[in-house]
């Protein structure tokens, strides 16, 4: 049966493909005596075996995907598989209490984990139990004969349809056979709508039913240009779609041929277009949409896709491998942004009521001061390679801009000192906090340039959770107070004569970006695969007219009457 709802549109395109649900099955089961030990122990060996070839199969698509350090998580999970003491303790338990192979996995485990979650004065050994925690999950899936899904298996075209994805998640998908992402939760600035951008696969995210109306190979729609999901359509609506698919493949071949263009506007004023990326692997998508540098190098993830603190030298060959490909294209990389919805999983933070008004970003760094420096340094020794600039993230007052400055020179001299070579570096900050919004006059003496954070700065100005459904209504980026900051921001820039970015997912925005290009913003920086469909659209654009409309987006009331002026002066 044909079944219909709607979502919020969070990557351009549309897919049509079989639905494959990653969901967590149910690994609930009976303790039971049993009488046959010998045969329970060969179940827990047979799972063993299962397993192990499970997870070398998925750390060779990770090593593929991701590379080799970020796959080295799963050969911890092949250790633990091996490890003739986990495994004898669970047959002894079997022979011992004549119960079955589930329990006894289950027994002996939880005192593992119990065990290593204990030591917490030792993070290696902690670290194991979460290892041990996601192998235990895969035996019992291996017992109990029920499918465990995992996103790096996927080995045909589908719909990945899930509750909520992690970055993680999405960082495993391959673009050969996801063709389309359909969850439950989540925002159009979720960290995984974000990604889906960033690897061109159609999204919609915010449906509240996807896994509860989807069945397993229903053939799905997704519609990520509007948001409408279509389950098992007939033959008509499939056509229809088939055809909007390839309507929008062609426009995106027309937007193609602007990829060695400048970014200009209709009466001849230039811009920059830049990409936001989260590790070198995403360059191909910027060198094929002609981005004209990087404006946000999110550098958490080479944190989040590893299974410990990245080295030094781990780190300078991620940032090496960006800015030599990007020549002298700007390259502009945020130092760690770890905390509120991003975690670590050999990192414990502290827990907090409001992690996203807690300890985060720039208040680790200066609080956990080698790990910031090892990033320093890292960032200093890439710098002789190309034109990378540095900005601090969640910065709220002077003084702590002024606390990551003094670090960073100090780590500057020491290399130059030892005769390390060390490029010409801006160092600017993130305004994604309203304070510093406000204060931008100061910082503006102070930094080499200012870029925008719209995700947090609309968040935080709205008191709202971007990441919560019921106050996704106030998600509004185009309200006169969220312009005015930003106005603010590019004003105070501008009058001591520095450089001003948006690295927000604003800055791909089709209702923004003429009010933007009216202000002044001098780069927008935004998932690669829409830097040609933004360089499209400013060419059609007068930045006089653009201008006269910032002043009456600024005049206006709500976030609907800014929509409403634009299509009527765009349109």
């Amino acid at each position: 049966m044909t079944k219909n709802f709607k979502g919020i549109a969070a990557s351009n395109g549309v897919a049509i493909a079989k639905a494959y649900l990653l969901v967590d099955p149910d690994l609930s089961f009976d303790k039971k005596t049993i009488n046959d030990v010998t045969a329970e122990q060969a179940r827990v060996d047979d799972a063993l075996k299962a397993s192990s070839e499970d997870v070398t199969l998925i750390k060779s698509k990770a090593e593929k995907n991701l590379g080799a350090s970020e796959a080295q998580v799963f050969e911890a999970h092949l250790m633990v598989l091996a490890d003739p003491e986990m495994s004898g303790a669970i047959k002894q338990k079997i022979a011992d209490d004549k119960v079955n192979a589930e329990a006894a996995v289950k027994e002996v485990t939880d005192m593992y984990i119990g065990m290593f979650e204990a030591m917490t004065d030792n993070e290696y050994m902690q670290e194991r139990a979460a290892d041990i925690r996601d192998v235990t999950k895969r035996i019992m899936s291996h017992l109990l004969h029920v499918s465990l899904p995992n996103p790096a298996l996927i080995d045909e075209e589908v719909v990945l349809v899930s509750k909520d994805l992690t970055p993680s998640d999405t960082a495993q998908l391959d673009r050969q056979f996801v063709k389309g992402i359909l969850t439950d939760l989540g925002g159009r600035t979720a960290h995984a709508s974000i990604m889906a951008r960033t690897l061109e696969i159609p999204a919609v995210v915010g449906s509240d039913v996807a896994t509860k109306e989807i069945s397993a190979g229903d053939l799905v729609i997704v519609d990520g240009l509007t948001g409408d999901v279509i389950a098992n359509p007939d033959d008509d609506t499939l056509a229809t779609y088939q055809k909007k698919a390839d309507d929008y493949l062609a426009q995106r071949a027309e937007w193609a041929k602007l990829k060695d263009e400048q970014s200009v506007s209709a009466d001849g004023k230039e811009f920059v277009v830049g990409a936001n990326i989260g590790s070198p692997k995403d360059m191909a998508a910027v060198l094929d949409n002609g981005s004209e540098g990087i404006g946000l190098y999110r550098t958490e993830f080479l944190y989040m896709e590893s299974d410990h603190l990245p080295t030094e030298d781990e780190q300078f060959e991620a940032y090496k491998a960006v800015v030599e490909k990007m020549g002298d294209k700007p390259v502009t990389v945020r130092t760690m942004d770890i905390g509120g919805d991003k975690h670590l999983s050999y990192w414990q933070l502290p827990e907090e009521e409001n992690p996203f008004l807690g300890y985060r970003a720039i208040r680790i760094s200066l609080d956990q001061t080698e790990i910031f420096r090892t990033q320093l340094r890292a960032l200093l020794r890439a710098s002789a390679f190309g034109n990378l600039w540095i900005m601090f993230p969640m910065i709220a007052t002077l003084g702590e801009f002024r606390a990551a400055k003094k670090i960073y020179i100090e780590e500057r001299t020491k290399l130059e000192e030892s005769g390390v070579k060390v490029g010409d570096i801006k160092l600017g900050i993130m305004i994604e906090i309203p304070a510093a919004a406000m204060l931008a006059d100061k910082f503006a003496k102070e930094v080499d340039f200012f870029s925008i954070g719209t995700n947090d700065l609309i968040g935080y100005t709205m008191a709202a959770d971007r990441g919560n459904d019921r106050v996704g209504y106030l998600y509004q980026p185009y309200n006169p107070s969220i312009l005015r900051l930003i106005n603010n921001v590019i004003a105070a820039a501008h009058n001591e004569g520095k450089f001003v970015a948006m690295c927000g997912e604003m800055a791909g925005d089709p209702i923004a970006v003429p009010i933007l290009m009216g202000m002044g913003l001098d780069e927008f920086s935004m998932s690669a695969p829409s830097v040609l469909q933004t360089r499209s659209l400013m060419k059609k654009l007068d930045t006089t007219k653009m201008a006269e409309l910032a002043k009456q987006a600024l005049d206006a009331e709500t976030n609907d009457e800014v929509i409403a002026l634009v299509k009527e002066v765009t349109q």
